[in-house]
């Protein structure tokens, strides 16, 4: 199953309209696509200047200890 064919019968699952074999492809699907998802998601590119003061601060914290 591709995303595409997931959103296509989404509607009908949320329905309860799937048989059992489609709902439990659909199920699978949604369990190995969500993770990745997220975590592409949720990646976010940390500025060169953010992550260089950052490494100074910790540094400096690191230093402190």
């Amino acid at each position: 199953m591709t995303c595409r064919d997931a959103i296509a019968v989404l509607a009908d699952y949320l329905d309860a309209m799937l048989g059992p074999a489609a709902a439990e492809t659909l199920e699978a699907h949604l369990r190995g696509a969500t993770p990745a998802l997220v975590a592409k998601a949720s990646r976010v590119e940390m500025p060169p200047e953010m992550r260089r003061r950052l490494r100074e601060f910790l540094l400096a914290k690191l230093g402190e200890s």
